[in-house]
C-alpha cells in the first residue's frame, strides 16, 4: 500500500535545488507556500499529534510533565504551530524540548522563534547543532542560500541516545546523507493493549547532490547507504517524516477523520515501500553520475 511515495517529493526537491535564490531568509517561491497552508491539528496515535502545515511536518508529543515538539518548519511555520497547539489546548510554555530531523530551512527555519516562544531546550545531533548555529550557512550543497536565524543547542544527542520526559522517551538514530546530522526520531505507544513503534524518518533524499567524488561531502554515499541499512533495520509501525507527501499525510488524515477505526496511519508497508524508494532513486543516481564521470575519463 502507500507505493511510490518519494515521486511528488523527489520532483519538488530538485526544483528547490535548482531554482532558489542567494540567501534565502524566508518563503520565496509559491512552492514554499503550497507547503506551508494551515491545517487542523489532530491526533495521529495516542499521545503523537499533528500540528505542522499542509506540508512542512511539526510533532506534538504530549506527556504529563509536559511536552516534546518535533520539528518547527520555515519561520512562517511557527504562528501554524502556535495555532495548533493552542486548539489542542497547548500553551507554548507547555513545551520543554525541541527536536528537528535536520538543519534546513524549511525544518529548522522556525527553531529559534520557537525556542525564544517556549522557552524549551533544544536537542540535536552534533553536526546538526554546527549547523544549526551557523544558521544554515556553508551547507555542503546549498552553501549559503538557504540561509535562517542561527539558534544554539542546548544539548547534544548521540546516535543511539535518548531524550526522556515524563515518562516517554525518543530515541535518536543519526541517518546522515540528506544533511551530515541528519536524525532519525522513534518512539512506543501502547493502544488498544498494543504496542505500537513510531518511526520519524529523516530525509534520505539527494536533491541535485553530487554522490560521486563530492569533494565537500567525500563520504556521502557511504553514509546515505548506511542510512537506508539503519532505516530498514527500524521496527515500524507508525511511519511519519519531515514532509507530508512522503508518507500520504492528506489521504490518511481524510481516512482517519472519517474512518478512525482503520487505523490509516498504521503503515508498515509504506514504511518499506520509502525505504526501498529511497533506495531506488539514490543507486540510480549514483550510477548515472558514476557513468558519467567515466565517461568523461575515457575521453
Amino acid at each position: 500500500m502507500c507505493r511510490n511515495f518519494l515521486g511528488p517529493l523527489f520532483h519538488l526537491c530538485v526544483w528547490f535545488a535548482t531554482f532558489v535564490g542567494p540567501a534565502v531568509s524566508a518563503q520565496p517561491t509559491e512552492l514554499w507556500r503550497s507547503w506551508n497552508q494551515p491545517v487542523a491539528p489532530f491526533r495521529i496515535v495516542e499521545n503523537v499529534y499533528y500540528v505542522g502545515a499542509s506540508d512542512i511536518a511539526a510533532y506534538l508529543i504530549t506527556t504529563p510533565d509536559g511536552h516534546i515538539l518535533l520539528e518547527t518548519g520555515f519561520a512562517e511555520t511557527v504562528p501554524l504551530v502556535r495555532a495548533s497547539l493552542r486548539q489542542l489546548g497547548i500553551e507554548p510554555r507547555d513545551i520543554r524540548i525541541l527536536l528537528t530531523s535536520h538543519a534546513h530551512i524549511d525544518h529548522a527555519g522556525g527553531l529559534k522563534a520557537m525556542k525564544a516562544l517556549t522557552g524549551a531546550r533544544l536537542i540535536a545531533s552534533a553536526p546538526e547543532a554546527a549547523a544549526l548555529a551557523r544558521g544554515g550557512r556553508g551547507d555542503f550543497h546549498y552553501g549559503d542560500q538557504l540561509a535562517f536565524e542561527p539558534v544554539t543547542v542546548d544539548e547534544i544527542v548521540a546516535d543511539g541516545g535518548t531524550v526522556t520526559l515524563g515518562g516517554v522517551t525518543l530515541t535518536a538514530h543519526l541517518t546522515p546523507g540528506h544533511t551530515p546530522g541528519s536524525t532519525t526520531w522513534t518512539c512506543r505507544v501502547r493502544t488498544g493493549g498494543r504496542e505500537l513503534d513510531v518511526v520519524f524518518a529523516a530525509s534520505v533524499s539527494a536533491p541535485g547532490y553530487q554522490l560521486v567524488n563530492n569533494a565537500a561531502y567525500p563520504d556521502i554515499w557511504r553514509d546515505l547507504q548506511a542510512s537506508i541499512a539503519a532505516l530498514r533495520a527500524l521496527p515500524c509501525d507508525v511511519f511519519l517524516a519531515p514532509h507530508g507527501q512522503v508518507f500520504g499525510l492528506t489521504n490518511k488524515a481524510r481516512r482517519l477523520a472519517e474512518h478512525p477505526e482503520t487505523h490509516p496511519f498504521i503503515d508498515p508497508d509504506g514504511y518499506r515501500a520509502f525505504c526501498d524508494d529511497a533506495e531506488a532513486r539514490l543507486r540510480k543516481q549514483h550510477a548515472e553520475q558514476a557513468a558519467a564521470l567515466e565517461a568523461r575519463n575515457k575521453r
